[in-house]
């Protein structure tokens, strides 16, 4: 299995704050991405004081063993094509690199569900 973990996930992972079953999917699964939307997101909110981060995103990244996703044009197109299940550009933009990479989402969050993509956890 392919995953692609999101935003808060990661910074659970890197927390060790995530149930057993989700780690233990992690740990198991063929590769782990962490799209460059997550490191952008939590920059944001580093820098607005919501999260304090201990390092770089990459670092952290590189740390565990997962796999950089950059975001690239064609997923910032496919964008256009979502239906407004969901307004949040960040999340927006890791269900549309899920569709394309044939990624499986781990993430805690129902509001992907509309979106008909693979989702472990919600």
């Amino acid at each position: 299995m392919r995953l692609l973990l999101d935003t808060h996930t990661f910074i659970w992972w890197d927390n060790a704050r995530l149930p057993k079953r989700v780690t233990t999917q992690i740990q198991r699964a063929d590769e782990v991405y962490v799209s460059a939307v997550t490191a952008w997101e939590i920059a944001i909110k580093t820098a607005l004081g919501k999260l304090s981060a201990r390092g770089t995103v990459a670092d952290a990244i590189d740390d565990y063993g997962f796999t950089r996703l950059p975001v690239t044009v064609e997923h910032a197109d496919a964008v256009a094509g979502l239906p407004a299940h969901h307004r949040d550009p960040f999340d927006r933009l890791l269900v549309v690199q899920t569709r394309i990479e044939e990624l499986t989402l781990v993430t805690r969050d129902p509001t992907f569900g509309p979106y008909g993509v693979s989702v472990l956890w919600a």
